[in-house]
């Protein structure tokens, strides 16, 4: 199992970004993928949740409408569109892969439902 988490860096208020997770050793389409951020001094927390098996996504109420997650099976990344970012984005950010039974469960958003982790990047939003 390895996930590689990159794309991070500094942008204004406003700005966009997009993280990428390249995956390798194992099948997407088993697989549930989630977005995490962290903060020192706070809890890892879930963001945004895709599975490919029957293509459920779920993005948390602070960052609906402005981040989308996708999955792009054939190159075994998923990535996640960040628009309108705020300084509250601001968050080392991990992704995390989960085995998850087509038909059974929705889309897992807290950090103890996640099996495997990639390294963070670093997401910062200031002026």
């Amino acid at each position: 199992f390895q996930l590689q988490a990159s794309g991070g860096g500094w942008v204004q208020p406003g700005g966009s970004l997009t993280l990428s997770c390249a995956t390798s050793g194992f099948n997407l389409a088993h697989y549930a993928i989630g977005w995490f951020r962290q903060v020192p001094g706070k809890e890892r927390e879930g963001v945004s949740c895709i599975r490919s098996d029957d293509g459920n996504t779920y993005h948390v109420d602070s960052v609906k409408g402005r981040f989308t997650i996708s999955s792009d099976d054939a190159k075994n990344t998923v990535y996640l569109q960040m628009n309108n970012l705020k300084p509250e984005d601001t968050a080392v950010y991990y992704c995390a892969a989960t085995y998850v039974v087509t038909g059974f469960g929705g889309c897992p958003i807290f950090k103890y439902e996640y099996d495997a982790w990639g390294q963070g990047t670093q997401v910062t939003v200031s002026s």
